[in-house]
């Protein structure tokens, strides 16, 4: 019997201990650093109540930790499309992908059918018009200033007509 006890003991630590490196992602309320680092390691996973692995419920709290990635040019190796995509063409790269998911939470809807901006006068969706690091971080400075430029209201006397588009001016759009 104490056999029995020890086996069933040395068994629940192993089962504790194999499943603390891994964590789970909830849908409707995700984890900015637990999706991350799914990303990273090529893991994420996390399926929509429709079935398709996509982009997680992130909501307006959760932009100031999305933005906190928006200047990590690290490659991931894949990222959620939308369902309605096919594929990404190019590089994906973490924090171009992280801006993406804040202006699909501006907008309300997909910022695109992929995470890469173009620049303005793209022709098309091919790699030669993807932004360089440079540019994306400087998207980033753009999207950093008017999450800032939130805290104080538009009112009538307001006269940027940039106040709520991060990419106006800058010569990127998204695709």
């Amino acid at each position: 019997m104490k056999r029995l006890a020890y086996i069933f003991s040395l068994f629940v630590l192993l089962f504790t201990l194999g499943s603390c490196g891994t964590s789970t992602l909830d849908y409707d309320h995700p984890d900015v650093d637990i999706f991350v680092r799914q990303l990273k390691a090529g893991t994420y996973e996390t399926k929509s109540p429709e079935g398709f692995i996509e982009v997680p419920n992130f909501i307006y709290k959760d932009v100031p930790k999305l933005l906190s990635y928006s200047t990590d040019l690290t490659i991931i190796p894949t990222f959620p499309l939308p369902p309605i995509a096919s594929s990404i063409a190019g590089e994906i790269k973490l924090g171009e992908c992280m801006l993406w998911i804040v202006e699909t939470i501006r907008m309300g809807d997909y910022a695109s059918l992929g995470c890469h901006m173009v620049r303005v006068n793209a022709d098309n969706y091919e790699p030669r018009y993807f932004l360089s690091d440079e540019e994306i971080l400087d998207a980033a400075v753009h999207y950093k200033r008017w999450w800032e430029n939130r805290l104080y209201p538009k009112t009538r006397w307001s006269v940027d007509p940039c106040f709520d588009n991060p990419l106006c001016g800058t010569g990127y759009q998204w695709w």
